[in-house]
Order: C-alpha cells, then structure tokens, then sequence
C-alpha cells in the first residue's frame, strides 16, 4: 500500500511539473519575451543610493538593437554617470506630431531584511511576480520595450514618429531625467502628446475587472519641514518648553485636520462613473459628492476610505522624524517631514500658510522643503495643470480596452501620487496616464514590502500595449 501511495505521488508531482511546463509553453513569443525584460529589469538594482539606471538603460538599448534599432536612433544620456537615461525614436511616415511613451527605471529603496524575499531577485511564486518595481514600474517598462520590439519585427509603419523615454530619478534624487532632458534635449522628446504607463491604473476587485483608467490629471507632491528649535540644557532640569513636546502637539494637530474637500471635472466624472459600477450607500454617496455643490454627508463617508479621501482633498502626512542630539541633553531640535499630496489648482505657499495657521505655535517653523537639479537649480513648486481629453487619446484607449473586454470603461481619473507627467504637463505637452495591467484595488505594494503584481494581468497588458500604441498611431 505504501508502494501504491509513492507511485500515485510520484504520478502526480510529474503531472504537476508536466502542466507547468505546458504552461510555460502556452506563453506567446512576446508574453515570454517580456517575462524576460520584466525579470531583467527587476535583477538591476536601481535604487537612488546604491543603484545603477545607466545598466538598466543600456540593457534595453541593446535588445533594442538586436531588434533592429539603428544606433542614431538610441540615445543614452544623462547628467550622471550611473544615472542616464534611454530615449528611442522609432520612425514613422510623420503624418502626424510625434508620441512619447515614457516610464521611469528607478525604484524607491527596499530592505531584504523587511521582505518575505530578496527584493533585487525575481521571484515567481503562485501566479505573482515578486521584486522591487514589479508594481512600481519596471512591469510598464517591459510592457513598453516588448511593445517597439514586436512592433519592428512585424515591419510596422506607423503614421507617426514613436518616442520610448525610460529615465532615472522620478521616485527621488537630484538627476530626474524629464527634467534634464526638457531642459537640455527637448528636440529628443518633443511631441504632440505624452502617454505615461506610470499612471492610469486598471482597476479590479479580486476577478472582477473594473475600469480602464485614463489618468490626465495628478496631485503636486510637495515636502513640508515642521521644525522646532530650542537653547536645550541638561536633561535633570527640564522645562514644558521642549522642542519635541511643541513638535508632537503640532503633529497631533495635523492628524486630526483635514483640508477643504476639493472637486475637479475629472474626479466628478470620476464618481459619477464609478457609481454606476457600486451599488448601495456607496453609489449614493459617489453621485452625492458629484452633485454641485457637494452633499457633506456623503463627503464625510466616502473619506473615510483613504482612497476616496485622497481624490477629496489635499493631503499632508508626517513620514520621517529626528530630534535631540544626546540621551541626557534636552532637545536642541525636533524635525518632521511632512509629505503633501497638493489638489490640482491649489498653490503649496497657500498649503503652507494652512498648516502654519493650524500649528498656531511661534515655536513651530514650517517650511517648503527645496528640491534641487542636477545642475543645482531649484525645480519650482507649481501648482500642475490637468491635460485636456484629447479625442484621439480617448478613442484610442475605448478601442483597445473594447477589443479585448467589450463595454468596459474607459474613466478619466486623478492621480493620487505624483509622476514625472507634472514636467511634461508645465512644459505644455498635455500627459495620460495608461498603465496597461490591472491592479488590485486591496492590495497596493508600490513602495512597501513583497511588492508583486499578478502574472496574467502582466500577461494581458503585453497586448494592451501593444494595441494600444497601435491605435494611437494609425487611423484605421
């Protein structure tokens, strides 16, 4: 009996091994090549403090190459050495403006010792991909590569000129590549318009497909410093006037106040579509807050998820912390970053007079944190235009989404966080955001531990790119 249970596991381990090979198999030639890309990408560290983005720019120059790609028409360039940018042109008949498609190369930092897995190794573990950026945004970035390949072994015209733009530094640094090359190769990347797959998620609850998002507006990412300053002393005297104390009851304010709810074309169009998609007090509650003005009942209960309460308001939140200089010294300085998701329209000097109205503490300086150029220069801290629906953008998008869910929608939508589209956007080239994969609405890895996203939504955004591009750059 005991043979019979050997035999009968031994069977079934071979006829497991033998159906994930078949499926392995069943990949077409493009998912395979992009599983590839994708795993190649993921194995390249490209943090900001230990990373390399010129490895990762110049491994897909070189599939790019192989493919078929002259080398006038690759560029790798940067204002430093590890640090340098991938921009491709793949000529069309030029009947139209160009098309830039952009994704961003580096990742933010991941500890192994906070990860299930190493970060830095591709991992694939029941039917998920796992690695820092496979969310955040190496998958796109594979998605994008795969896409110019197939399209140049297939002998593709489009009717148009198709710029691919993989860059450094979007989730930090002092090198961020849109910036460097609008101000110093803006011929590279000029075009009529910009699709960012950083953006305009695919959203999905477990199965169930959701909507297709068209993302043309974004929130300003700005950083705030809270500071309290002190002479100190000897910690076996203390004193109520501590600059941690003042820090902390400044803090307790700011997590307890929320800022003006705040409503745009797009995040109204975003509620009413959603809506149709909800049902119950929800659904209620999403065409309440679409009403002009809004119902603030409804606006009370949908912020209560943090989602719907980010898409309402600007939003500010404490992220790091430093105070006191020795264990028996009393705090010289307490410090808190403050990080700010700014409401399109909204100025961050005006976001910095509210916080310093609502500290209310002399004690308490607040102050816009600068951000810095590679060449020095301070990036200015603008409020960011949204991009106009652009008809041929739109259409492009129902078409591809129909052809492969038929009646899904297709909803404009407001970002959250912040992309390199806010420089495209400044610069006057209006930016969508299409990432091409669903993700999971309950389950958002980007920045945080065992980062993943599901195989087959990787999978099925191979062709949605792919057709997507298409559709973008001919008008059959």
């Amino acid at each position: 009996m005991r043979r019979v249970w050997i035999w009968l596991g031994t069977a079934l381990l071979t006829s497991m091994l033998t159906m994930n090979g078949a499926a392995a198999q069943t990949r077409t030639e493009y998912q395979q090549l992009a599983h590839d890309i994708i795993r190649q990408l993921i194995e390249i560290n490209t943090t900001d403090s230990v990373g390399n983005v010129t490895t990762a720019a110049e491994a897909m120059a070189k599939r790019l190459r192989e493919a078929g790609f002259e080398e006038k028409d690759i560029q790798i360039a940067g204002p430093h050495g590890r640090k340098k940018n991938l921009i491709v042109r793949y000529h069309g008949t030029g009947a139209r403006k160009p098309v830039l498609f952009i994704g961003h190369l580096d990742v933010v930092e991941a500890r192994r010792e906070d990860w299930t897995t190493d970060p830095f190794v591709f991992v694939e573990k029941d039917g998920y991909f796992y690695g820092r950026g496979t969310e955040d945004m190496k998958s796109g970035d594979a998605l994008l590569v795969t896409s110019f390949i197939r399209l140049k072994k297939e002998g593709y015209l489009p009717d148009r000129d198709l710029i691919l733009a993989l860059t450094a530094d979007e989730e930090g640094g002092t090198a961020n590549g849109v910036d460097w090359l609008l101000k110093t190769h803006r011929d590279w990347i000029a075009a009529e318009y910009s699709i960012n797959l950083d953006g305009g998620e695919f959203e999905k609850h477990k199965d169930k497909r959701l909507l297709a998002g068209l993302q043309a507006s974004e929130k300003v990412y700005v950083d705030y410093q809270l500071e309290s300053l002190n002479p100190g002393g000897h910690s076996s005297i203390p004193s109520p006037d501590n600059a941690i104390y003042h820090l902390s009851v400044a803090l307790g304010k700011l997590q307890n106040f929320s800022f003006p709810v705040n409503m745009s074309e797009i995040t109204r169009n975003y509620f009413l579509k959603t809506a149709a998609l909800s049902s119950g007090q929800n659904a209620e509650d999403m065409r309440a807050a679409a009403k002009e003005p809004p119902d603030p009942a409804a606006i009370a209960r949908l912020s209560q998820v943090p989602y719907f309460n980010s898409l309402l308001h600007t939003t500010c939140v404490a992220t790091m912390l430093t105070g006191g200089h020795a264990p028996n010294a009393l705090p010289q300085m307490a410090r808190a970053n403050v990080n700010c998701r700014v409401f399109p329209g909204e100025e961050p000097e005006a976001v910095r007079k509210t916080l310093e109205k609502l500290l209310a503490d002399p004690k308490v300086t607040v102050t816009i944190v600068p951000v810095k150029a590679a060449d020095g220069t301070l990036v200015p801290q603008v409020s960011v235009p949204p991009s106009p629906l652009l008809e041929e953008v739109v259409q492009a998008e129902e078409k591809t989404v129909d052809s492969l869910w038929p009646r899904l929608p297709v909803v404009p939508t407001m970002s959250t966080g912040a992309s390199d589209g806010r420089y495209l956007r400044i610069a006057g080239i209006p930016t969508y955001g299409i990432a091409c994969m669903f993700f999971e609405l309950d389950d958002n890895r980007a920045h945080g531990k065992d980062e993943r996203i599901e195989a087959k939504d990787f999978y099925d955004g191979v062709e949605v790119s792919y057709r997507l591009i298409k559709n973008l750059s001919s008008r059959n």
